[in-house]
């Protein structure tokens, strides 16, 4: 790092370039604030939607133009400042001050740090090959993108969100795909067996092969470039290239150094303050240590959760209550999710997944807290009520499809 040098002094810092970031500027000034905001981004392309990248744009559907999230003219006409392609490697609420990694510091007299995560890198032997790749910036998918003309097949390791969606990009542009999860069952951490089973089918009936139970021992490698997986079993696995997707890791290193109170993500309250003074956090770093206890990594939280911070720097304090949604898109299907599913302990299924259009209810002491909607929208738009009021339905009424989820009558705690 070079000698520091201040670069620069502004009302806020938004330390974090993607949806919540970008939502914590614009709420800013619609609430009122006046004062100078500097946007500071570690990526060098101006603030663009993150979720695209393993959907439309790894499968050329999208141009990376139609994935930014304002409009050119949006920042300057807000009077915020965007700093790009420099990432803060270092806070100093002492002095209110953060760093970057090319020794420029920014003084702040409110800072909100909106930095999201990073992908969570193998660690097995060959983790560091060259045709290993993550889908996190718009940057390893340009580099994903210009090796796949030459691949056939692509190993896929990770059955998440992530990690199922590129399968369903790579089966549509004609790869071969096989897939590794380490637990028995795709999507395991986030949703209920039938969710999982129906996407595994989903998958299969589309080609890719699925290792389940399937840790990975090492990457393979040829040539010094990886050349597939070699599984815990001793099966090697052999593919042109790996892609791995695994979750990520908050980028948050820089604000816990700093003292702020924290572990895997930065705790903040319902306000979305930190321990530090006039410190927020949003988005997939932050921990609502006064609500579910978990951080939420989705546009919609980060988003929420931004307006939240905003309007407290303002002075209207209103506590973050919003009902979390997600998305996901693979093949034909759409999946969408209403609440969360955290603690559940029944879950009922609503229609036929033969038919490629049900839902799953998550119940909780007999109270939905969560749907997922399988080609289901109408089941996803009412689902909402249910979940906002905590209604307590029997699992017949619930798998009863004769009837819209609008029309059943429940109790409420």
């Amino acid at each position: 790092m070079t000698q520091d040098v201040l670069k620069g002094s502004f009302d806020c810092i938004i330390v974090g370039a993607g949806h919540g970031g970008c939502q914590t500027a614009a709420a800013l000034r619609q609430a009122g604030f006046e004062g100078s905001i500097a946007l500071l981004g570690a990526e060098p392309e101006v603030p663009y939607d993150r979720p695209s990248l393993s959907k439309e744009y790894l499968a050329g559907k999208k141009t990376f133009e139609r994935m930014h999230l304002r409009p050119q003219d949006f920042w300057s006409s807000r009077n915020v400042e965007l700093v790009l392609g420099g990432r803060v490697v270092a806070a100093d609420p002492l002095a209110k001050t953060v760093t970057l990694e090319n020794g420029a510091r920014y003084s702040y007299r409110y800072l909100v740090w909106a930095a999201g995560g990073e992908p969570r890198k193998l660690a097995c032997p060959g983790s560091t090959l060259s045709g290993i790749f993550y889908i996190r910036s718009k940057a390893d998918c340009d580099a994903l993108l210009a090796v796949l003309p030459d691949v056939s097949k692509v190993a896929i390791i990770g059955g998440g969100y992530v990690g199922l969606e590129a399968a369903a990009v790579f089966r549509e542009l004609g790869k071969d795909v096989v897939l590794v999860e380490a637990l028995d069952r795709v999507l395991a951490r986030v949703a209920a067996e039938p969710i999982s089973r129906f996407y595994e089918r989903e998958h299969r009936n589309h080609g890719v092969e699925i290792r389940l139970n399937s840790g990975v021992k090492a990457i393979l490698e040829r040539d010094g470039r990886a050349n597939g997986v070699l599984l815990e079993s001793g099966e090697p696995l052999a593919a042109d290239i790996v892609v791995v997707g695994i979750g990520i890791v908050p980028s948050a290193a820089p604000l816990l150094a700093a003292g702020a109170q924290g572990g895997n993500g930065v705790d903040v309250d319902e306000y979305c303050r930190t321990s530090l003074p006039d410190v927020y956090c949003v988005g997939d770093c932050a921990k609502l240590v006064n609500g579910p206890g978990i951080r939420i990594e989705s546009v919609q939280n980060a988003t929420d959760q931004a307006t939240t911070a905003a309007k407290t720097i303002c002075g209207n304090f209103k506590a973050y209550d919003a009902l979390p949604w997600f998305w996901s898109n693979q093949y034909d299907l759409k999946l969408q999710t209403i609440g969360l599913n955290f603690g559940y302990d029944d879950a009922v299924v609503r229609g036929e997944p033969a038919s490629r259009s049900f839902s799953l209810v998550y119940l909780k002491k007999g109270a939905v807290i969560a749907l997922d909607c399988v080609n289901s929208p109408r089941d996803y738009v009412q689902g909402r009520k249910l979940v906002e009021a905590h209604a307590k339905l029997g699992s017949v009424q619930l798998a009863n499809i004769s009837k819209q989820l609008k029309e059943l009558t429940f109790e409420t705690n």
